[in-house]
């Protein structure tokens, strides 16, 4: 029998292109499936501190929606540098203004925070409405549940 344990090499992962529709779906549950096709969780290679994920596409980021009273609650944060620049904006604010960024801002804080995750987020293409321009890759569609 045979005890070794499975780990990804660099050049035995095979890349697949995912979409996910995310029209009436909460921003968290579609970041999170978006999370773990980045990282690669849902293939029986994955290797913790290998990028064996596969690119995401995002769809109708502007459909997303948030439960409960995140829409007034939930506050974007950043700062700028500069002292008293700390800049707020709310969830239903940044939702009208740059569904994207808040998308990417949910997937991003789901993956490592190292090189590793820094470059699982370059795979992910995120649009607010329902065309894209990666056809040439074959995506499949990827259900959220």
């Amino acid at each position: 029998m045979n005890n070794t344990t499975y780990s990804a090499k660099s050049n035995d992962i095979k890349r697949q292109w995912y979409i996910i529709d995310a029209s009436g779906k909460p921003l968290g549950r579609v970041a999170a499936e978006a999370s773990k096709l980045l990282r690669g969780k849902h293939k029986p290679t994955f290797t913790p501190n290998v990028d064996t994920g596969d690119h995401v596409i995002i769809l109708n980021c502007k459909d997303v929606i948030l439960t409960g009273k995140k829409l007034d609650q939930k506050i974007y944060r950043r700062h700028t540098g500069y002292i008293g620049n700390m800049k707020e904006i709310s969830a239903r604010n940044m939702l009208q203004d740059n569904p994207e960024k808040a998308m990417m801002l949910a997937i991003k804080g789901m993956l490592p925070k190292n090189r590793l995750g820094r470059q699982m987020i370059n795979k992910v293409r995120i649009y607010s409405g329902n065309e894209h321009e990666n056809q040439a890759q074959k995506p499949i569609v990827w259900e959220v549940k």
